[in-house]
């Protein structure tokens, strides 16, 4: 038994600042030192990190063009203008232009929303969404999750008298649209927090119209749940501001108060008390799988929901739509695994890069990721769309995606995307010159340690440390999310009893602690090391700690992330 993964540790930070925050807050030392690995060093910064407080959120007028952009919506609302706010077809932009939409459908009668369709738009701002706003009598157009490098678009906009407010939070272009824009990540905008998503930069509007207008706090926190619904999908850092919105937004999912979102969670079978975690594998996908197999307007409908039979129709069509979309995604990873396994240079490749002209565009993203996960390489999927060839790109940890993909730019028709993900556009015939390129690329980037996953360990630590207290205390670090995880930790030479497995697929054993109190540790999908763990070795560990909940039973369990045999 060998696992491929790279264990990693964090450093380990100064002994005499863990010592200090360990006293000040009466916790131990190896809680200390996961709390300092995350910029919590004091009293007061653990304060706030332990009790979010939402009176920290910025003001909204810190942003570059915010205050053009209320007065250009309180304009509009003085002159009964019609506002047709826009959105991309995601779980990020579908939130925000519910947010958006209802919020401004309270004080202004004269709106209405578009989504652009996934198929036959793409994503981004488009001529066709223009188009409906102009036929439709709307003189503004607010975009969400999008629109921060639609010059040409902005450009068509004008010149059919419709001004645009962009909110948006990807990297701009050296060029900006003739928009108000709102987007942290302009070099000239001095907004403290950069890592909003996009409902997050809607709810700064909104939050910035509330101050103008005098609405109350109580009915802006409203749309926190739809704050917290977009960080957790959108994959974006739950740190500083966004750590505050979550926060918040949860407790909002949790009290119920949008039938839509009750209507789903009811349907997806969770019980109480959402995380993070049940956002973004049950929610999320269920919001996204309309937009990914027909058209994102059923996700707004269910958001937008008013009564209980709409709830109960749309989240029943939307879990529809997901059932549709799993057996999309399986089908197609399974021809895509045949692709590369019966072809050698494939399977010795540093990258993948697949194109088969029927499959479903609106999955291709999802089996890039899901070819990563089993082949752990740079990959591409592609399939044909309006007679182009269009895909979705993933990449590694440590691999800048973005740039090998620049590297390419002469064979695109279009691209974009960041370190982890982007998309793309080519014509068919450049398939060929495109997969060599990236192979190319790929190889002469891509360092050799980069092509195993590596899991990133907190610290090493004693069975013996874990405790009920010192869960609680784990607990209170949620919600958890990019840059700041589950804490993951490691122990050595430990001695696994009453090893068994279940659905012939998952490694369960027990462990016994020298105070004698045992623990259960499971691993999904780790049956590979059923007989190291069963025939008397040593192990080391790696895993997170969680409680278990059985016929009213609760427990702790370690939840695997890895096992070695021990030295």
């Amino acid at each position: 038994m060998s696992s491929t993964k790279r264990w990693t540790f964090k450093p380990k930070p100064s002994e005499k600042t863990v010592e200090i925050l360990a006293k000040a807050i009466n916790i131990n030392s190896f809680l200390a030192t996961i709390l300092v690995q995350r910029g919590v060093e004091t009293f007061e910064e653990a304060k706030e990190y332990f009790r979010p407080k939402i009176e920290e959120l910025h003001d909204p007028f810190l942003m570059k063009d915010m205050e053009i952009a209320v007065n250009r919506i309180s304009e509009a609302i003085q002159n009964k203008e019609k506002i047709l706010v826009y959105g991309d077809y995601d779980v990020d932009g579908t939130t925000s232009v519910a947010l958006m939409y209802d919020f401004l459908s309270q004080i202004h009668p004269f709106i209405d929303y578009y989504i652009p369709d996934r198929h036959s738009e793409g994503y981004g701002i488009s001529f066709k969404g223009i188009d409906f706003a102009f036929e439709s009598g709307a003189s503004l157009m607010i975009a969400l999750d999008c629109g921060i490098k639609s010059v040409e678009h902005v450009d068509y906009a004008i010149s059919k008298g419709i001004d645009f407010i962009i909110c948006d939070h990807h990297n701009p272009g050296i060029i900006l649209p003739k928009a108000i824009c709102l987007d942290p990540k302009q070099i000239d905008c001095s907004y403290p927090y950069k890592e909003l998503s996009g409902c997050g930069v809607g709810f700064k509007l909104i939050q910035a119209i509330s101050i103008k207008h005098n609405i109350s706090n109580e009915f802006l926190f409203n749309y926190l749940d739809l704050v917290a619904i977009s960080i957790a999908s959108d994959i974006v850092p739950i740190t500083g501001e966004n750590r505050i919105l979550t926060y918040f937004g949860l407790k909002k999912l949790n009290e119920g108060n949008r039938i839509g979102i009750k209507a789903l969670v009811d349907i997806a079978g969770f019980k109480k008390g959402l995380t993070v975690t049940n956002v973004v594998f049950g929610l999320g996908p269920r919001i996204n799988a309309t937009g990914r197999i027909k058209h994102a307007k059923a996700s707004v409908e269910l958001l937008l929901a008013k009564t209980e039979q709409e709830a109960q129709e749309c989240a029943k069509e939307l879990n529809s739509k997901n059932t549709t979309r799993k057996d999309l995604d399986s089908g197609t990873l399974r021809e895509a695994i045949d692709l590369i396994e019966q072809d050698e240079s494939l399977i010795s490749a540093k990258s993948t890069v697949l194109f088969q002209k029927d499959w479903h565009k609106g999955v291709i993203g999802i089996v890039a990721s899901k070819c990563i996960e089993k082949y752990y390489r740079p990959t591409i999927i592609l399939t044909e769309s309006n007679g182009k060839a269009t895909g979705s790109a993933r990449s590694v940890e440590g691999f800048d995606l973005y740039e090998a993909v620049c590297e390419c730019s002469d064979l695109l028709e279009q691209f974009g995307g960041h370190t982890h993900a982007a998309g793309l556009t080519l014509k068919v015939e450049n398939i060929p010159a495109l997969i060599e390129r990236f192979e190319e690329v790929v190889s002469r980037r891509i360092l050799p340690e980069q092509l195993n996953p590596i899991i990133q360990i907190d610290l090493e630590i004693p069975l013996e440390a874990i405790n009920e207290k010192f869960y609680s205390i784990l607990a209170q670090m949620e919600p958890f999310g990019p840059q700041n995880l589950a804490p993951v930790f490691m122990t050595s030479k430990v001695f696994p009893t009453k090893v068994r497995l279940l659905k012939d697929e998952h490694l369960k054993f027990t462990l016994k602690m020298k105070n004698g109190v045992e623990i259960d540790a499971i691993g999904f999908g780790m049956s590979e090391y059923f007989e190291a763990a069963s025939t008397g070795h040593e192990l080391d560990i790696c895993y997170s700690v969680d409680m278990n909940e059985f016929n009213g039973q609760k427990s702790l369990q370690l939840m695997l992330k890895d096992v070695r045999l021990s030295n």
